[in-house]
């Protein structure tokens, strides 16, 4: 269950962000609107997924795979085009997220 309200945590930010770019500074209701809640229930979920996740580790998870697939709703919704430094960062991220949730001993699961 803790895993759920990390992912919900996740899928919340990354349609929080998206609603970001739609509500071009805050001028849409709508996607405002959006941003509020969206922000708000992932850090809810965040805030619960911390009870038996240590923080350190999903907030790495949280921050990472939010920042791949926020970049990857961008290549989608928004037509931007990411290079291979951007393709590298991002498996870098993950490579880095899956290292300290696999080989780490600095956060007891």
């Amino acid at each position: 269950m803790n895993y759920l309200w990390l992912a919900a945590a996740i899928c919340s930010e990354v349609f929080a962000t998206s609603s970001l770019k739609a509500s071009e500074g805050f001028t849409r209701l709508l996607p405002s609107l959006s941003v509020i809640a969206g922000y708000g229930a992932a850090f809810y979920c965040l805030s619960q997924t911390l009870r038996t996740i240590p923080v350190g580790v999903a907030y790495a998870i949280w921050s990472g795979l939010g920042t791949v697939l926020i970049a990857l709703v961008g290549v989608v919704l928004y037509r931007q085009v990411l290079d291979r430094a951007a393709l590298l960062g991002m498996t870098l991220i993950i490579a880095g997220v899956l290292v300290m949730n696999l080989f780490s001993k600095s956060g007891a699961h």
